[in-house]
């Protein structure tokens, strides 16, 4: 008898045929010999990680770009998921904010981002001699406007996830049923996604973001962004969460942490966080 497990809003899924998909993934990476794997520490490249040591062992490496745009939160979380399953996991510096094209941040931003960490990956595969890097982009992924795909296929970055055909919402319970604690992780996205397209992004301005987010975060917030218009900030936060933050009493305290930031609006957004919201001005699809 099929054990069904039910994928949030979706519908259920046969447990056996999640098992299957994770061994063509296993069967995947296997075939590789070793790999360097991009890594932020969300749930779909830790998932990999994981997934890449438990058939690779040390020919598994998880690569960390060392960038402002990396939130420090994320930073602290990507070491201790590594250190927690033993997986070997080293940092290297990127240089993207030395590129006029990506500071400039026009839509195609991400593809200068990814061009940069998969030119400096390659660096690093040519001195330990590893052929392959894989990166975590899902299948789902493939339905939403990501420049940085484009750089992935002009350095031959493999997918894995999405070479076993798996969507977010089956990577979240393969990591459930693998103890991850990155399975039900919040969606993540580099700190240049707060920032409107055309208004140069700089390492001051996501310094910036990133403490405003840390400040919510210490309110207990889970799913939000703060995305920066100059002196105001649009704070996003999802739509379950939102009545916490509109009690007044936390309005004032989200003035008091901001404003000290460089500050001079403190807005709530009343749609609450939704990934891509920086997208709307294109029409296209989510992304941060």
């Amino acid at each position: 008898m099929a054990v069904l497990v039910s994928l949030g809003n979706s519908a259920p899924v046969d447990r056996a045929r999640l098992l299957e998909k994770q061994e063509q993934l296993f069967e995947n990476l296997r075939s590789l010999g070793q790999v360097l794997v991009a890594y932020s520490g969300g749930a779909d490249s830790a998932y990999l990680g994981w997934a890449a040591h438990q058939v690779l062992g040390e020919g598994c490496l998880l690569i960390t770009a060392d960038s402002a745009s990396l939130p420090q939160s994320h930073k602290r979380d990507a070491e201790e998921f590594a250190r927690r399953f033993g997986i070997r996991h080293e940092y290297i510096r990127t240089y993207e904010f030395d590129n006029p094209n990506y500071v400039a941040n026009n839509p195609d931003r991400c593809f200068h981002c990814k061009d940069e960490l998969f030119r400096r990956m390659e660096e690093v595969g040519r001195e330990k001699k590893v052929k392959h890097i894989v990166y975590g982009v899902n299948l789902d992924d493939l339905r939403d406007y990501r420049p940085g795909q484009q750089a992935a296929k002009l350095h031959q970055v493999k997918a894995p996830l999405v070479e076993a055909q798996l969507t977010k919402a089956e990577i979240r319970e393969l990591s459930r049923m693998a103890g991850l604690p990155t399975w039900d992780r919040p969606a993540s996205a580099c700190l240049s996604s707060r920032v409107p397209y055309g208004t140069a992004v700089t390492a001051q301005i996501v310094h910036t973001v990133d403490a405003a987010e840390d400040a919510l975060r210490s309110l207990g917030f889970r799913q939000f962004r703060v995305r920066f218009h100059d002196k105001l900030a649009r704070i996003e936060i999802a739509r379950e969460e939102l009545p916490k933050a509109l009690d007044l009493a936390v309005c004032d305290r989200l003035v008091a942490l901001f404003k000290p930031l460089g500050f001079l609006y403190v807005t709530l957004d009343l749609e609450g966080y939704r990934q891509g919201s920086m997208n709307e001005v294109l029409g296209l699809g989510k992304n941060a």
